[in-house]
């Protein structure tokens, strides 16, 4: 699984140590050097046909099984001829790439945690490219000209094995009252801690009051129904995490792919959150032009649709899903309740509140 599900947040906060040393995939640039182009000027006719001179466009933290990204990849080539190649790694790594091969990029466009939207724009790392669909994405999910655009989100869900727990939960009522143990995953990656946030709001807290969710689980530590296991696909096959609280585009893949157990993916009505992941084109990405359009399509209709086939969540306010896409991931109506994490650094601050709390008030609690 991609790296980045686990350094959504708290990567852009921590101490990193000394990043790798990156080379460059795929073929050479046809330019040593760009200076980056105003294309928020240009038309998308004249983007659409500099884009086929392009001929490719090179990705970072994109690969085709990540939120479905491999049909996008692959409309670009059957629709505009452009190939494309990616290099999968973290949000920080992405950026550390942009800055650290500066005006020789390689690499023209990533997909980052959204706290790492805003940090791309103070390192005067990235250009812009607001699309044709600016006016219908919410001002929370884009910077300022689109040097960042957040493409889809993520909403908290339930993955369940039901030939293990006869009662589906559909909320954090019914896991309170359950009696199955559930996991959530590491404490330092996003998933475990966007599942925290969740649970403060279905029990009346916010990000700024944790105690509610808290109260709720040392209730579950002292029950021994917290499972220490990791929410990887692997442990659902085998049966060792009955219930696990993971992200929507993590639950719908994980649904279909599970064969040993029937399985079900739930949006908890009363305490969801939606966090997401942002475009950015480098300022000196070698192929511009292909990076705007691969952009344009990911906002398009059919880009929107994409995404959402792996169950995230379309951040484009007028996107309608298809009623197939919606019976093979989650119905639009429930997640329209779900609440968009808009204040990137109140969530950065909770997210680094529970894990220390977590390590203080849970931990010592866990059964070994």
């Amino acid at each position: 699984m991609k790296k980045k599900v686990l350094s959504l947040i708290l990567a852009g906060v921590m101490v990193l140590g000394t990043a790798a040393m990156f080379t460059s995939c795929g073929s050479s640039s046809k330019k040593e050097e760009s200076s980056g182009v105003d294309l928020n000027s240009m038309s998308l006719e004249d983007i659409t046909k500099k884009a086929k001179e392009d001929g490719e466009v090179q990705s970072l933290g994109m690969p085709d099984t990540w939120a479905n990204w491999g049909l996008t990849w692959k409309a670009l080539e059957d629709e505009y001829g452009i190939k494309h190649t990616d290099a999968d790694m973290s949000s920080e790594e992405e950026l550390k790439m942009f800055k650290s091969e500066g005006k020789k990029g390689t690499k023209d466009i990533g997909d980052v945690g959204q706290s790492f939207g805003p940090k791309a724009i103070d390192q005067d790392l990235v250009q812009g490219y607001k699309t044709s669909y600016w006016d219908s994405v919410p001002d929370w999910a884009k910077g300022e000209d689109g040097k960042w655009m957040m493409a889809y989100t993520g909403a908290t869900s339930f993955l369940t094995n039901t030939d293990q727990v006869k009662k589906v939960p559909k909320s954090w009522k019914d896991i309170k009252n359950g009696s199955y143990k559930v996991s959530i995953g590491d404490i330092t990656g996003a998933n475990a801690q966007g599942a925290i946030i969740a649970s403060a709001y279905a029990f009346g807290g916010s990000l700024d009051d944790l105690d509610p969710a808290f109260d709720f689980w040392k209730k579950m530590a002292k029950a021994g129904r917290i499972n220490t296991l990791d929410i990887t696909q692997q442990n659902f096959e085998t049966g060792e995490v009955p219930v696990g609280v993971v992200w929507s585009f993590t639950a719908a893949p994980y649904k279909k792919k599970i064969t040993e157990y029937k399985m079900e993916a739930t949006i908890p009505q009363d305490g969801a959150i939606l966090s997401g992941y942002a475009s950015v084109i480098n300022k000196y990405a070698p192929h511009p032009y292909a990076a705007a359009l691969a952009r344009e399509y990911i906002f398009s209709d059919k880009g929107q649709a994409n995404l959402a086939k792996a169950g995230a969540i379309p951040t484009r306010t007028d996107v309608k899903l298809s009623k197939k896409i919606q019976k093979d991931t989650f119905a639009q109506s429930e997640y329209k309740d779900a609440i968009p994490m808009e204040d990137i650094d109140a969530y950065s601050k909770a997210c680094e509140d529970v894990v220390n709390r977590w390590n203080e008030e849970i931990k010592p609690l866990l059964v070994k």
